[in-house]
């Protein structure tokens, strides 16, 4: 049994009442949403300290619910879906926030001819909650439910930045995995932001796309942060700079209507 698989098996063991059968499930859950890869049955079986057979009808079960799906990039094993993200942003704030935003950054497309997205952090990760396609014919947008790195995301440095120092170290402490000099240069990267308000960097995930990014503030920082990714078309609706103005009036816009709901 894995040390994580042991420390579970030590909590249930201090709990009177016991659900078997719902831990297995969450257990699987919790595992795929850690790994960065597909995996087996067997794969997860070997990483909870539990047999295959134990697991075999659960997985079938969160396959047929809709929570875990197949790879569909060739490789065996399964994935996490969006069902569980489309219920977390069921709640009232993500609700709240969308209902705000997509009607800015609906007009923001319009304006500048390219897409858009919100995205808020989650744990250690940033997580696109909703967006705006590009009103012409190409261009380039990121789908709902993506997740990424906070500290590898370009979004992650105004979600981050835009915090109280107490938020920043809370958020910091959830990074595993990452050397000492890749949170130095994200934290930098952080502070810069702040200082410029905005983020316009060329993606180091896509090449040809300019990262436009700005935060979304509340009373106590940032709540979420709108980015688009800039394509150079011909003809232009806008440059670049024109795009990253109206990007920014749009942030200031939602941050106001959001401040009507604190």
């Amino acid at each position: 049994m894995t040390d994580k698989a042991q420390d579970v098996a030590g909590d249930a063991d201090n709990r009177k009442y016991k659900a078997p059968a719902l831990e297995k499930g969450l257990d699987i859950l919790e595992l795929l949403a850690a790994s960065g890869n597909p995996l087996t049955t067997s794969q997860m079986a070997t990483q909870l300290g539990r047999s295959v057979s134990e697991l075999f009808r659960m997985v079938l079960a969160l396959e047929y619910r809709g929570y875990i799906v197949a790879s569909d990039d060739g490789r065996d094993g399964y994935t996490l879906s969006n069902k569980l993200f489309t219920l977390g942003i069921a709640r009232a704030p993500s609700k709240t926030l969308l209902e705000v935003a997509l009607p800015v950054m609906s007009e923001l497309t319009r304006q500048i001819g390219q897409s858009c997205h919100v995205a808020v952090v989650s744990g250690d990760q940033v997580v696109v909650i909703g967006r705006i396609e590009s009103p012409g014919d190409l261009g380039f947008s990121v789908r709902v439910g993506y997740r990424r790195p906070l500290i590898q995301a370009t979004s992650g440095r105004p979600l981050f930045g835009f915090q109280s120092p107490e938020t920043r170290a809370l958020m910091l402490d959830k990074l595993e995995g990452f050397d000492a000099a890749s949170i130095e240069a994200f934290v930098r990267q952080a502070d810069e932001t702040v200082e410029r308000g905005y983020v316009s960097d060329a993606s180091d995930f896509v090449a040809g796309v300019t990262d436009l990014s700005a935060p979304v503030l509340g009373s106590r920082g940032a709540l979420a942060a709108i980015t688009v990714p800039y394509v150079k078309t011909k003809p232009q609706v806008c440059t670049l700079e024109q795009a990253l103005e109206h990007l920014r009036a749009a942030a200031e816009k939602i941050s106001r209507q959001m401040s009507e709901y604190s």
